[in-house]
């Protein structure tokens, strides 16, 4: 990947992804029944993790921008690190969350292991990237003479080539489930989640979009999924 990695920009409380986020981690985790200590990695300004907070007995947000955490509204620990040196022990947590946030960081597999060395055993992780086969490149590009960056079927492109231009990474089914068991994990489920096309235009094809085709939080067709979900427990 290049050297120029956007940094993550989070969703804001009131957005529809942050509740889908939520209830599918709810449908295809125990994390929220189980409660216990909970890390949310790449949590910037703590809309989703105000989400689960009420579930656990201790909330943990970790964010490698100060200016983020700065902007969260609920009592909980919340840390500046990057994912690649999380500052707690092993098997500290019981859940950890992180969402749209690998794409980002210098090492995904290298966070991946840091997630499986703070989980404790039998404890599960969510975690969200941005779909390869979904029609828009989520996070856009630095291309030249395109000041609208976020180009159809860019994401489709070779990864040699979607590398050298992209903002942030991309992931196939194949090479997320990859990049999770050289982080260390073996069981994983992988699902595909539904675009929330809260900024579709006009305003009349937001609502019919959003009433059929993106009504549902999950798809079985990859060309409609614009993330996807994958729930990983440690052995």
């Amino acid at each position: 990947m290049n050297q120029r990695v956007a940094l993550g920009k989070p969703a804001e409380a009131g957005e529809k992804i942050l509740g889908r986020r939520f209830r599918l981690t709810k449908r295809f985790s125990n994390i929220v029944q189980n409660g216990g200590r909970l890390l949310d990695l790449g949590c910037g300004n703590g809309a989703l993790t105000e989400l689960f907070a009420p579930a656990f007995d201790e909330v943990v947000g970790v964010d490698i921008q100060p200016s983020l955490l700065k902007q969260t509204r609920i009592d909980a620990r919340w840390v500046t690190a990057a994912g690649e040196e999380l500052p707690f022990p092993d098997n500290y947590f019981d859940a950890v969350v992180s969402y749209e946030v690998i794409e980002h960081v210098v090492s995904p597999v290298r966070t991946i292991l840091e997630i499986h060395r703070v989980l404790k055993p039998g404890g599960q992780a969510v975690i969200s990237v941005p779909h390869k086969w979904w029609i828009f490149e989520t996070h856009g590009a630095h291309l030249p003479l395109l000041p609208w960056n976020r180009v159809p079927f860019f994401s489709w492109l070779p990864e040699s080539i979607h590398s050298r231009w992209a903002k942030a990474r991309i992931y196939s089914r194949t090479k997320l489930e990859r990049t999770l068991r050289n982080g260390g994990f073996e069981r994983i489920s992988i699902h595909h989640i539904t675009a929330p096309m809260d900024r579709a235009k006009p305003r009349a094809v937001r609502e019919f979009l959003q009433r059929t085709v993106f009504g549902f939080d999950t798809t079985p067709l990859p060309f409609a999924a614009v993330s996807l979900l994958a729930v990983v427990t440690k052995d």
